[in-house]
């Protein structure tokens, strides 16, 4: 989703470690200090949760104010909130059968003991983990009736555990139910798991294997993406934004499912619109395509992704770039885009959506969409694609894509978009990526990617050729 209204800052690893002449291995290697790790958990749950705050903000946020932590404590940190977003409406089921009166906790209360189960429910001791959060009497009894408690929750009717056990709004369970089916919990539970650091390779600079090369003497082992052919997985717990390679604009960290998506631009070196730009990752992956030939337009309706999208340009040596803020919604945006009306090869509209693919990474999402939510997003995507393809020249073509795997938001955006524009037609994916891949990201005619068959997030790619 694009809608934030302030850049998001980089991941809080990336902040600076608290003085000592002790390595970063040895300070890596440390023992967990377990109180400042709890503290620094409940404060970042609690601006996600009680204070509706994103999560990554939330957690940068919470970090910045906490430098005498070492770099063990502030991964600890991380994954534990992340855990427990992921799960949070299993651990609260969980709770109220264990814990007699939880909800009549104090909200601390409350959130050590989520805290405490989501650690539980991924393979920690549960001694160990009530002596480290403090918990004694009734309060550590609780963890030890939970699996009393998990085995009520199997018990449950089918349609009854999966909300709660997928740790979905019982809105948002119904619709993976419809897109997936007899696969929705396998889909759920997928989309519950930690996502890979997955990046992109910078064709300018060379090849897949000669990065792989930069990174192992970086000492960061890495695997070939078994989709795109220019991704690598980062095995590191490294920050990957302080890396040489990255500095010097070999990579840019994008979702194997996002450069695919990409991959059915087929930018030709003469002109192209991005026209939902954001900070450019696909930008620059289209820029490549080009090779740096031609015109290649990126629009977005916030200042501040446009100025982050020329400074990766600059890293990444790429020049054919012309950015342009433009306004959101009426005549005037409209106007902003007039010069452009019939004269682009291609168009990406990479829209604005749920987001109910990157849930693996922005967990917290699903509890703030609401269905009023949903049925604002696909009117406002029905209004993109009508503003945008008004600049697909005759035989050029407009690629729709969202990081959504609701059918609302994909294929029921396309439909009525054909039914309102005869001029347009399907191609079909596999012949832009070859049958092979085509084969293995359909079925069918469009892109359709899910954590629990693809490794990627949840991405939909549609091309849509206008006649000529």
């Amino acid at each position: 989703m694009k809608k934030n209204p302030r850049p998001p800052p980089r991941a809080p690893q990336s902040r600076r470690e608290p003085p000592s002449s002790e390595s970063e291995a040895s300070r890596a290697a440390r023992p967990l200090r377990e109180d400042l790790v709890l503290q620094a958990s409940l404060e970042a749950y609690g601006y996600i949760r009680h204070e509706g705050r994103l999560s990554d903000r939330a957690l940068d946020f919470t970090l910045r104010h906490k430098r005498n932590l070492y770099s063990n404590e502030r991964r600890a940190v991380a994954e534990r909130v992340y855990a427990l977003l992921r799960r949070q409406l299993t651990v609260d089921f969980l709770l109220e059968r264990a814990h007699k009166g939880f909800s009549r906790l104090d909200k601390t209360r409350q959130d050590v003991l989520r805290l405490a189960t989501s650690r539980i429910l991924h393979g920690e001791p549960l001694d160990v983990v009530a002596r480290t959060s403090g918990l004694t009497g009734s309060q550590a009894d609780a963890l030890a009736a939970l699996p009393e408690a998990a085995r009520a929750l199997e018990a449950l009717p089918r349609d009854k555990r999966f909300p709660i056990a997928a740790s979905l709004p019982d809105f948002l369970a119904t619709h993976f139910r419809a897109v997936f089916g007899d696969d929705a919990e396998r889909a759920a539970e997928a989309m519950n798991e930690r996502a890979p650091l997955t990046a992109r390779l910078n064709g300018f600079k060379g090849t897949r294997e000669q990065l792989r090369t930069m990174l192992e003497r970086e000492g960061v082992p890495s695997t070939p993406t078994p989709l795109s052919p220019l991704g690598v997985f980062l095995d590191t717990r490294t920050n990957a934004f302080s890396l040489e390679a990255f500095r010097e604009g070999w990579f840019e960290l994008q979702d194997e499912g996002s450069q695919l998506l990409g991959m059915l631009v087929d930018a030709p070196p003469t002109k192209v619109v991005d026209a939902c730009a954001g900070a450019g990752g696909k930008t620059l992956q289209l820029a490549v395509q080009m090779k740096n030939r031609g015109d290649l337009h990126a629009l977005d309706i916030e200042e501040w992704r446009i100025d982050e999208l020329r400074k990766r340009t600059r890293r990444a040596g790429v020049h054919n770039v012309r950015t342009q803020v433009i306004p959101p919604e009426g005549a005037e945006a409209d106007e902003a885009i007039a010069s452009l009306k019939g004269k682009a090869d291609r168009v990406l509209v990479d829209a604005p959506c749920s987001g109910t693919g990157t849930f693996r990474r922005k967990p917290d999402a699903r509890y703030r969409l609401t269905p009023e939510m949903l049925v604002d997003h696909v009117a406002k995507q029905k209004r993109l694609l009508e503003r945008f393809s008004q600049m697909v020249k005759p035989g050029g073509r407009l690629i729709y894509g969202t990081c959504s795997v609701l059918r609302e938001e994909n294929e029921q955006v396309v439909e009525d978009f054909l039914a309102r524009h005869p001029d347009y037609s399907v191609r079909p994916v596999a012949e832009q990526l070859g049958p092979e891949l085509g084969a293995k990201v359909g079925p069918g005619p469009f892109l359709r990617l899910a954590p629990h068959l693809h490794g990627t997030d949840g991405f939909f790619g549609a091309i849509l050729v206008r006649a000529k």
